[in-house]
């Protein structure tokens, strides 16, 4: 389990497919005090430490992964958020995060709010309580955030200097795709509310 609070950046530094899975190494600066088996989240999906090799380690993802999440699309020279799994005893200083993204979004404006920054973000609608609700929680590519402005397909975030300076929201742009993982609470209830309330 995760918080979306992202620890740090990390960069793409080579890809390697394998039939229908890519192994992506990524340079750390904790990478020392990492080891096998390790679960991180990547831009919101977690995934395994499979090899490490100086400076450097390796995960792996398959093709459901890939096809859900914008880790397909990643190049070398990418930044990546990286957050480690949370211990029992840690402050949840996010919101619950389970490193399982629901779809992408796009990207549709940036605005500078003299300081801050505000994005917008739009996804398809699939139903099954994928969706965002006024001063909710999201977390995208990773880092857990409050809802502004929801409508059904879209919506809005604040950004503060810290979370722009120390996440990848740096290089996010017009156009750009991003991992969503919604509030695991919501999702809970809106199937449930299909389930037994017709």
């Amino acid at each position: 389990m995760f918080s979306g609070i992202v620890e740090r950046t990390a960069e793409l530094v080579a890809i390697r497919t394998d039939r229908q899975n890519k192994d992506f190494i990524f340079r750390a600066d904790f990478t020392s005090e990492l080891k096998i088996d390790q679960s991180i989240a990547h831009n919101g999906v977690c995934l395994t430490v499979v090899e490490i090799e100086g400076n450097t380690y390796t995960v792996t993802a398959m093709k459901e992964t890939l096809d859900k999440s914008n880790l397909g699309l990643l190049k070398v020279g990418d930044l990546v958020n990286l957050e480690r799994s949370m211990k029992p005893d840690a402050l949840l200083d996010g919101h619950i995060v389970q490193g399982h993204v629901d779809q992408t979004a796009c990207c549709t404006a940036k605005e500078d709010a003299d300081g801050s920054w505000y994005f917008t973000f739009e996804y398809e609608p699939r139903g099954g309580g994928l969706c965002t609700v006024e001063k909710g929680s999201v977390a995208v590519n990773g880092v857990s955030l409050t809802v502004c402005d929801s409508t059904p397909t879209s919506f809005r975030v604040a950004i503060i200097p810290y979370t722009f300076e120390h996440t990848n929201f740096c290089r996010i742009e017009v156009g750009s795709v991003v991992n969503l993982e919604f509030d695991i609470v919501g999702k809970y209830i809106a199937r449930l509310m299909q389930q037994y309330i017709k």
